[in-house]
């Protein structure tokens, strides 16, 4: 059992998203970073997909009420167990009354913006619509549909039992790590990290000094910005004439342009439908990227064709290949 002892908002349950179900209404949902939720069950040796404590908020703390092994993947978070401090991306074991905090790096540097407790197992919440990811706006799924507050009590499905499960195999193994992706698939322009973006449907229909201006500048993404969707600042985007346009399917990593010409990325609980104007898409491989932007940072745009959109996600799962090779072997060698 898992306590929560911190008051900090909009931590939330995430697995991998909720697939299958936009022609119902219902948005995706899912890990902010599936790369850092992905390679933590695999540290683990869980399935991929199990559900994990997405934590966007710092400080942040639990209290572990039985033996448990963990690993903290996604943003660096000066994380202590009691009075000792924790590697990143890293295979840890807590005992029974330990308590895990979670925090801002000293001087307040970070990398990343959101961290991910994964437990032996999976956090074991109810399956809605086949995902136990939260969905906030709806209200359902994760841990009462809700972010999760001082108090709550969740169960880490742990020991041979989570093995079965979940389709972990070979649990418990300790003391090891990997290197963050940010760091094994750096992608940055001029400095300022980037993502690489597909034109859209209505791409063509901005004016062309628009269209430079959004691959050539940087854009903040400011405070307004959530799970639902990143609003950017920067030079507005305008059209070459006025656009009326019903209300159409979207999905996460789209980009909107709005009348008032600064763009919103779709992000995780985007709603599946919207009628503003399509100017391009996140390409799937890098909307971990996104997610662990932080707010007020600068974010870059690269074009990216269709077949350059495939071999990015080709890499990605080269990526985490190697993290399960390396597991694989790490578990299987002689303990000292």
């Amino acid at each position: 059992m898992i306590e929560v002892l911190s008051s900090a908002a909009l931590a939330t349950v995430q697995d991998l998203g909720r697939t299958g179900s936009l022609r119902w209404g219902v948005g995706t949902s899912g890990a902010m970073d599936n790369l850092a939720l992905a390679a933590g069950n695999l540290l683990l040796g869980n399935a991929l997909d199990v559900a994990a404590i997405e934590v966007p908020v710092f400080p942040f703390k639990v209290r572990f009420d039985e033996d448990c092994a963990f690993a903290l993947t996604g943003a660096d978070c000066a994380a202590r167990l009691d009075d000792q401090p924790l590697m990143p991306w890293w295979v840890h074991q807590a005992r029974a009354g330990q308590v895990l905090a979670l925090g801002l790096p000293q001087g307040g540097a970070q990398r990343g913006s959101r961290a991910v407790l994964c437990v032996a197992g999976g956090i074991d919440v109810p399956e809605v619509l086949g995902s136990r990811s939260t969905q906030l706006r709806g209200a359902f799924g994760g841990h009462e549909g809700r972010a999760l507050r001082r108090g709550d009590v969740l169960r880490a499905v742990g020991g041979a039992g989570a093995a079965a499960a979940s389709g972990a195999t070979q649990p418990g193994r300790t003391g090891f790590g990997l290197v963050p992706p940010a760091l094994a698939l750096p992608l940055q322009r001029d400095g300022v990290p980037a993502v690489r973006v597909l034109p859209a449907a209505e791409y063509l229909s901005f004016e062309p000094r628009s269209r430079d201006a959004f691959w050539s500048a940087d854009w903040k993404i400011t405070p307004q910005s959530d799970r639902y969707g990143y609003r950017l600042e920067g030079e507005a985007l305008r059209p070459i004439a006025p656009m009326e346009l019903r209300s159409h399917g979207i999905v996460p990593g789209v980009i909107q342009v709005p009348h008032s010409g600064q763009p919103i990325i779709q992000m995780r609980d985007a709603q599946p439908s919207g009628g503003y104007p399509k100017f391009g898409t996140v390409i799937e491989a890098d909307m971990w990227r996104l997610g662990q932007a932080p707010i007020g940072s600068r974010v870059r745009f690269i074009e990216a064709t269709w077949d350059e959109a495939l071999d990015a996600l080709d890499e990605v799962r080269a990526w985490l290949d190697k993290v399960a090779r390396v597991v694989a072997l790490h578990r299987g060698a002689p303990r000292v």
